[in-house]
């Protein structure tokens, strides 16, 4: 269509790759910080995974000194800020609805939140073709039916409500984080580890306590936050290159690898529908990339 921008095929395969691997990095930290907040309250894990990915991003930000650091810093700064409040809420939701459901089945519902970056991409400009909105269909009803036991109201309807309230939020940062990106990917990220470990000092100086951590748990916090760190990188990458739109789609599967992990390390089994939703979302995802 004339006067339509398009990214090329081969750019908008490399985003779906870097998309679905922000999935896996997503999934993979998820998983095992689900398995902290089975130790220490859903606000401690926040605050030790943010702050030690803050710490390495603050070490490549004084490496690389971007120019963007100086330069055109309101182009980063409101979008990061943004995330990093969603994000940060988004995630206290999050782990505490893992510390009290199912994993496999919490992670689903939280992912629904990639309807809020689906309907503000389209509002801004985003273009997907025929293939893309039906791949976007099929995964997103996928998801739904992996989350089929919680939604059926066979199990306390608190977890579902702290998944849902953290879908929100992940769905906002998702947003923030790609307008952020079109100016510095690093510096986005940066900002939102500045604004939410901030906020969470404060936290810790008012209850004057580090959450009980012992120094052999810091080096998996660690490992999760620079996960997450990198997941949010990759998916500005892929969302700078492409639509944001189809990126939020391909990286909010990242329940299928917290499911896989659940199944394979803890033995949780899936009901029938959940399959019917894995298998589901993935092939939306194949639809999306064919794209």
């Amino acid at each position: 269509m004339p006067g339509v921008c398009r990214p090329a095929p081969s750019l908008g395969r490399v985003s779906a790759v870097l998309a679905l691997l922000s999935a896996i990095c997503w999934g993979t930290s998820d998983f095992f910080a689900g398995l902290k907040t089975k130790e220490h309250p859903a606000i401690v894990i926040v605050g030790w995974t943010q702050g030690l990915a803050l710490v390495g991003l603050s070490l490549i930000v004084l490496v690389v000194r971007p120019a963007s650091l100086t330069g055109p810093w309101l182009g980063w700064l409101p979008w990061a800020m943004t995330a990093g409040l969603a994000g940060m809420i988004g995630l206290l939701f999050f782990y505490t609805a893992l510390a009290d459901g199912t994993m496999g089945v919490v992670a689903p519902i939280a992912s629904m939140g990639v309807i809020v970056p689906i309907v503000l991409g389209v509002a801004t400009g985003d273009s997907p073709g025929l293939w893309a909105w039906i791949g976007m269909a099929v995964a997103v009803v996928g998801i739904l039916l992996a989350s089929g036991p919680e939604l059926s109201g066979a199990v306390s309807p608190r977890p579902v409500l702290f998944a849902l309230a953290a879908a929100v939020c992940f769905g906002s940062a998702l947003f923030c984080i790609d307008r952020g990106a079109r100016t510095s990917t690093l510096l986005t990220l940066w900002g939102m580890r500045m604004t939410s470990v901030g906020l969470l000092v404060i936290v810790a100086l008012v209850v004057r306590s580090a959450g009980g951590v012992r120094r052999g748990e810091v080096p998996l916090l660690a490992a999760i936050g620079a996960g997450d760190a990198l997941a949010n990188g990759l998916f500005g990458w892929a969302s700078s290159m492409g639509q944001v739109s189809l990126t939020a789609v391909l990286g909010s599967l990242y329940p299928v690898a917290t499911i896989i992990l659940a199944r394979v390390i803890l033995g949780e089994r899936l009901r029938r529908i959940q399959q019917v939703g894995v298998v589901a979302a993935l092939a939306g995802a194949a639809l999306i990339a064919a794209y």
